[in-house]
């Protein structure tokens, strides 16, 4: 009892009369030479919509996190913060007060608190559109120049699964970035890159634009958190700094030892005296001060201790000391695709999870590429309908849990919900604005047009009412056709009809052969119970008949066709015939120079003809599925979900043999229907004036009786030798060589030869042997591969029950419910493929890439046939009636911005590639090519122990090892001669766009070009560019580049794979004020 008592007046006096006082943290450090410098970059991580949607993210945390950032930087100067994610900082920004706002300037322009990225997202890199990358980062941007006069220095993609080359030279370099921060990559290649220190490249990735687009690109040792121990939100389990000697947990020493083990270790793997510490995760800065009062604290006992020197830094003061090192770095060419985290982890199965969301952001991001326009020729209104709220949710759609399809269900049903709301006043505004055109109205005068236009968004199911009206004598259905791209198409629409006896007159009011198709029965059942779905009425009744035919239509302009009931011949009714799958009878089909010829008894085989180019090819095109693996029972549990493909056995999909094809043959376009199985149905199609074939599925409700998931796969074999090689897009843009259980970077340890080899495709696949390609384009994002010699497959749809381990917690079961009926997802979608002699795919694959991608756009009214032909503008073009672009180049942005002027991007559709044409005596045969750099003209060269020789054009090549000694490289000087640098031998060139003529009825005052994301001037963005130094580079090579504006002639060169972003002022006196047709 004596030493209970003694212990208790002990405890009493230590704690009631111990020494103890109010400590100053000094937390001023800067960057110290010669000792290894700590950067702790603040930040928190917030998903615009994931396991909660945009909007209850925001109430929920990042709202506490912004309003606690401000008394917390407040409390000290030398704290720093970043932030990313402009869509939920702009909904913050709109609530706060005038005394709020000067505050949160006052950060800005002290550099306490720095926006990084600067987009309205953190967009995901493998299902998103280059286009939407650029408009949504543009919106941040302009947010952000406008509010605080800043442009983000450094792009900051941490958390998307897989990184990709157009991220790193186009929303990268291009759009004026320092630097590029991420965190995931493969762990195979993680640890290799530790080993070399090489985590931090100089990534270049794009061929052709090569060197005058690279940029300094770093990958965080593991991931975007803190080192293990140091996570300071409440709750969390890290050992805070405990500085109080009179409180038991008394920690100072320890926890700087932690601290100075941790950046020793990580100082291992990196080059030079500077390492970052990602101070912050998902969400994390609720309650501010605990994370700050830790890291003043660190910085105030590590750098009394003296080991290291700890700071408060951002990225932009990391990347600048690392440039101040004056270090030579690797190279990184290529992308950082697929992705896994572990063994049997590859995360690409979220290329195609979703596919009705990836296909709803597809459709929507052309479509706002054409209501932008059409608001420019209009006039922007200051009231009235706009393109703002389809560009916020699209740009919201893009991030990485958007698009992606690895966000829970209720949140994907509230990006389509933003989508649908953003197109409804889309819809109106485009109505308004071609009733505007059509009427040849003044400007001025153009508030409520007469015309009223209606869309069909729905019309790829068949329902357009609109087109399915009953038209009597002297009514005609008016269609105007308006095409969003800078040259003129010729192409084949197509509209659901009631009736048979109708007929179609053009612009010049001549009769135009049409035709008329029978409606597949599996349409009506899609129609009436998506219609239901998702406009909550149902159908009155269903059309018979597709009605086809031709439309010629302006660049950037539209033409108009009637409709009205047949006086004496109508379209041409298809003929139809059906084979059973038991016949050996041979039918083909084609009225133009590609045939198809059919053997229903065969199945799934196809010889594919065509009779121009003689290109000939058996093809079987078929339908798999890989079943989910079920790991939940495993030691290291890993099952097939939303992120993770992970498939456990391929079933093939026979034909039902009991459903005979049913043949479809018309003067425009013939079909070949089949119903491969319950569940899958598909249309052959092919049009007589186009050589590639279309094919449409639906496929769904994937059956999932049998307690199994399954990810379904559409696969196309040829008798190609490809060598293991194919080719994919990235986002759109460039196309990639990938080998087959190969990389570039590691020796890859293959665990799963199917997942591991899934790349995404936005725009297309392809493959090549000595005589042919073989290009297959898509509608949407979706994954793919080339798992065997002379074969493509493209996963097409998933349904999982298994959760992924990923976060998501929630099986990807995607189902739609009409009241108490509730049925798995159906896909509609479409895919095209065409056989080209070698080197000749290009131009289809960019060109129909490019018309996949911009619809043409229609538009109907009903009228009284006389008055409209006689009162209305039928066929008009925004740009010089003479003019047309050139087929390597595409308008990707045309948007009226304050004060009348223009914000107009180019973008150059070819990539310039270079491949040896004859063999050279310096180069050994275990040599491949890499890249060559066009060099400046010249007479002479003297060749390394070589005599001199002449000539007038020389590339220095970079060839790299693959055999042999790994990872060596050398350079030698060649001939151009030796080398042919094409994508496509006539349209991998240098183009020229005349301003003027894209502008006829305006005269231009000044062009200004800007960087990618128009927040700043491109040579002030050039001045400011870090060039790097890249081991084995002399950083002598020239790039391919278009010319300044000459301020008379108003022409931009593009050269290949450039895309040029212009702010256009004109002279607003001399607009023509009235539409010229």
């Amino acid at each position: 009892m004596a030493n209970q008592l003694l212990f208790l007046l002990v405890l009493f006096g230590v704690i009631f009369c111990g020494q103890s006082e109010f400590i100053v943290y000094n937390t001023s450090q800067s960057i110290v030479p010669g000792k290894l410098n700590v950067h702790l970059v603040a930040h928190t991580h917030d998903d615009v919509g994931w396991l909660k949607t945009v909007d209850q993210y925001y109430g929920a945390c990042v709202q506490n996190v912004l309003d606690s950032l401000v008394s917390a930087l407040l409390a000290d100067k030398n704290r720093k913060f970043i932030y990313v994610e402009q869509a939920f900082f702009l909904r913050w920004w709109k609530d706060q007060s005038e005394a709020i706002k000067h505050v949160v300037k006052k950060f800005v322009s002290s550099g306490q608190l720095e926006f990084i990225n600067g987009a309205m997202c953190m967009h995901d890199e493998a299902a998103t559109h280059y286009i939407d990358m650029i408009d949504q980062t543009t919106m941040g941007h302009q947010f952000l120049k406008k509010e605080f006069g800043v442009t983000p220095r450094i792009g900051w993609q941490i958390d998307p699964f897989g990184h990709s080359a157009v991220q790193a030279y186009l929303l990268g370099a291009e759009v004026g970035f320092d630097s590029l921060f991420f965190g995931r990559i493969d762990y195979q290649d993680r640890a290799k890159r530790k080993i070399e220190k090489s985590l931090e490249v100089i990534w270049q990735g794009s061929k052709s634009l090569g060197s005058s687009a690279q940029i300094f690109a770093g990958a965080f040792p593991e991931n975007y958190d803190p080192p293990a121990g140091f996570h300071f939100e409440v709750n969390d389990d890290s050992p805070i700094i405990q500085d109080n000697v009179n409180l038991f947990d008394y920690n100072v020493q320890d926890r700087v030892n932690d601290f100075v083990a941790a950046a020793v270790s990580q100082a291992n793997i990196t080059r030079t005296n500077h390492i970052m510490w990602t101070m912050g995760t998902d969400f994390k800065y609720q309650y501010a001060n605990t994370w700050f009062r830790q890291m003043d604290k660190l910085i105030h006992y590590v750098n009394k201790d003296g080991r290291v020197n700890a700071l408060y830094s951002t990225p932009s003061i990391y990347t600048d000391a690392k440039y101040a090192a004056n270090e030579s770095w690797p190279i990184k060419t290529d992308d950082f695709f697929p992705y896994a985290d572990r063994v049997n982890a590859y995360w690409t199965g979220y290329f195609t999870s979703r596919p009705a969301v990836k296909y709803y952001v597809r459709v929507m991001s052309g479509y706002y590429l054409a209501a932008r326009q059409l608001e420019y020729f209009r006039g922007r209104m200051d009231s009235g309908p706009n393109t703002d709220s389809l560009a916020d949710a699209l740009a919201i759609a893009q991030h990485h849990d958007g698009v992606s399809g690895t966000e829970k269900q209720h949140v994907a049903n509230d990006y389509s919900k933003r989508l649908s709301i953003g197109y409804k006043e889309a819809e109106q505004l485009v109505a308004s604005s071609l009733a505007c055109l059509v009427e040849s109205t003044s400007l001025e005068d153009c508030q409520n047009p007469v015309s009223k236009f209606q869309q069909c968004p729905l019309m790829n199911i068949s329902y357009c009412p609109a087109s399915e009206v009953d038209l009597v004598q002297g009514k005609n259905l008016v269609i105007v056709v308006y095409n969003s791209l800078g040259w003129s198409r010729n192409e084949v629409v197509r509209i659901p009809v009631n009736n048979e006896g109708v007929t179609v007159h053009d612009f010049e009011g001549k009769e135009i052969e049409s035709q008329l198709l029978p409606q597949a029965e599996v349409y009506a059942d899609l129609r009436n119970y998506y219609v239901q779905a998702y406009l909550g009425e149902t159908p009155t009744k269903t059309p018979k008949y597709w009605l086809a035919f031709t439309v010629s239509v302006p660049p950037l302009g539209f033409s108009t066709y009637t409709v009205s009931a047949a006086k004496k011949t109508g379209p041409i009714v298809s003929s139809v015939y059906t084979y059973q799958n038991s016949e050996k009878t041979k039918f083909e089909v084609g009225q133009g120079n590609l045939k198809l010829r059919f053997s229903p008894n065969q199945e799934k085989f196809i010889n594919y003809v065509n009779t121009r180019n003689l290109v000939e090819e058996q093809i079987e095109q078929s339908y798999i599925y890989y079943t989910g693996y079920n790991g939940t029972d495993d030691k290291e549990p890993q099952n097939s979900g939303a992120y993770v493909f992970r498939p456990n056995g391929t079933f093939p999909l026979k034909n039902e043999r009991q459903v005979p094809l049913t043949v479809i043959r018309g003067p425009l376009l013939d079909e070949v229907h089949q119903q491969i199985n319950p569940w899958i149905y598909q249309i052959t199609r092919l049009h007589k004036e186009k050589e590639h074939v279309e094919v449409e599925f639906i496929v769904g409700p994937i059956p999932i009786e049998d307690g199994i998931g399954k990810e379904v796969v559409t696969k196309i074999s040829t008798s190609m030798e490809t060598n293991k090689m194919f080719y994919t897009d990235s986002n759109g843009r460039d196309f990639i060589k990938r080998i087959r259980d190969y990389r570039a970077d590691w020796d890859l340890v293959v665990n799963q030869p199917i997942a591991g080899n899934y790349y995404p495709i936005n725009l297309g696949i392809y493959m090549k042997d000595n005589k042919t390609e073989f290009s297959v384009l898509v509608d949407r994002s979706v994954g793919g591969s080339s798992l065997a010699d002379g074969q493509i497959e493209l996963m097409v749809h998933r349904r999982l029950l298994l959760d992924d381990s990923r976060g998501v917690a929630e099986a990807l079961n995607e189902t739609d419910c009409v009241l108490d009926d509730c049925r798995g997802l159906r896909i509609q979608g479409k895919t095209y493929f065409r056989i080209d002699p070698l080197g000749e795919g290009a131009k289809w694959r960019r060109t129909v890439g490019q018309e996949i991608y911009s619809p043409l756009l229609l538009a109907f009214s009903e009228q009284d046939e006389d008055i409209w032909i006689n009162s209305h503008v039928l066929t008009y073009s925004g740009i010089d009636s003479n003019y047309s672009l050139p087929h390597n180049i595409a308008i990707i942005t045309l948007q009226e911005l304050e004060n009348g002027k223009v914000l107009l991007r180019l973008a150059h559709l070819y990539e310039m590639r270079a491949k040896l044409t004859k063999p050279f005596e310096s180069i050994s045969t275990n040599l491949t090519f890499s890249y060559a750099t066009l060099l400046p003209p010249t007479k002479e060269l003297v060749l390394p122990g070589k005599a001199t020789i002449s000539h007038y054009r020389i590339f220095k090549v970079l060839f790299s090892v693959i055999q042999g000694a790994k990872g060596l490289s050398t350079e030698v000087w060649m001939d151009a001669s030796a080398l042919k640098i094409e994508e496509d031998k006539d349209l991998s060139v240098m183009a020229t766009v005349e301003l003027k003529k894209l502008f006829p009825r305006k005269e231009i005052k000044e062009v200004k070009e800007m960087n990618l994301s128009a927040n700043q001037e491109r040579a002030e963005m050039e001045k400011k560019r870090l060039v790097w130094k890249v081991e084995g580079s002399n950083g002598d090579d020239h790039v391919l580049r278009g010319g300044p504006i000459d301020p008379n002639e108003l022409s931009a060169e593009l050269a290949p794979m450039e895309i040029r972003t212009f702010i256009i002022y004109f002279d607003h006196a001399s607009d023509q004020k009235v539409f010229v047709a």
